[in-house]
């Protein structure tokens, strides 16, 4: 299977130094970065979402074949709360559009005391369906954090809009069920289980990529990680790291 690993963010300044060299200018980052990895989660649009000027400027800064996954906005997940989803999901996309092929999997990350409502996680992931560009789909990987979610109801109705579980770790934990409803995957790192925190061990990583080789055993299933413990730069050593482990175990991976 494809794994696309990389990131949650890139514009972290206490990576200069660690990552980004000293004269690599902060406006050449994402450059300097999609040199390195094939893909980043750009949970910038949680807080503030870009007007489609600026995604089409990080399409142009880009290589071909680069992704970005981006996470919806806040204002949708936790303030609307999936209510009334037509009109942020429009925005969202509109804006997205200008990334072209470089437009990934979209994140909606629910708040932990969003318990399980499936009427509106429903009519949110078919507004995504309505919206998706003409001959073309945008592929949903969902972020329950409340324990009311974890049925057989909510694992047929994702399966049923072919959105994405996401599976999310916290200290060498699953916080999630393994539940694989799509025919691609989205895996996210939060803070690892090593020394020094929040890095991973290597037989955490190699964990979940077993976890990974079982649940989509069909090499040609996409499957998106991102390390989201940036503190010290962890994410960028454990995504570099999971990556060489990937390889090692004969898994086809982007970057």
């Amino acid at each position: 299977m494809p794994l696309i690993v990389g990131t949650s963010g890139w514009q972290y300044r206490h990576w200069k130094g660690m990552f980004y060299p000293a004269g690599v200018p902060q406006h050449s980052w994402l450059e300097y970065y999609a040199e390195r990895f094939a893909s980043v989660e750009n949970d910038g649009t949680f807080y503030r979402l870009p007007d489609r000027e600026t995604f089409t400027a990080w399409r142009q800064r880009t290589p071909e074949g680069f992704v970005m996954a981006i996470k919806a906005s806040r204002f949708l997940t936790h303030v609307k709360r999936l209510k009334d989803p037509a009109e942020p999901v429009a925005r969202l996309l509109a804006a997205a559009s200008g990334l072209r092929s470089r437009l990934g999997p979209v994140l909606l990350q629910l708040p932990p005391t969003l318990a399980a409502d499936p009427v509106r996680l429903s009519a949110c992931l078919a507004e995504f369906g309505k919206k998706a560009p003409a001959g073309g789909r945008v592929r949903v990987a969902v972020e329950p954090r409340h324990e009311s979610w974890w049925s057989e109801g909510t694992q047929a109705l994702l399966a049923a809009h072919g959105a994405a579980l996401c599976w999310a770790d916290r200290a060498g934990h699953s916080q999630t069920p393994l539940w694989h409803p799509a025919g691609w995957g989205y895996l996210r790192f939060h803070e690892g289980d090593g020394r020094p925190w929040p890095r991973y061990r290597p037989s955490t990583l190699r964990s979940w990529l077993d976890r990974i080789k079982r649940a989509w055993p069909d090499a040609e299933a996409d499957v998106y990680a991102y390390f989201n413990n940036d503190t010290g730069g962890a994410a960028v050593l454990d995504a570099a790291a999971f990556a060489e482990l990937a390889a090692q175990a004969g898994l086809a991976v982007s970057g």
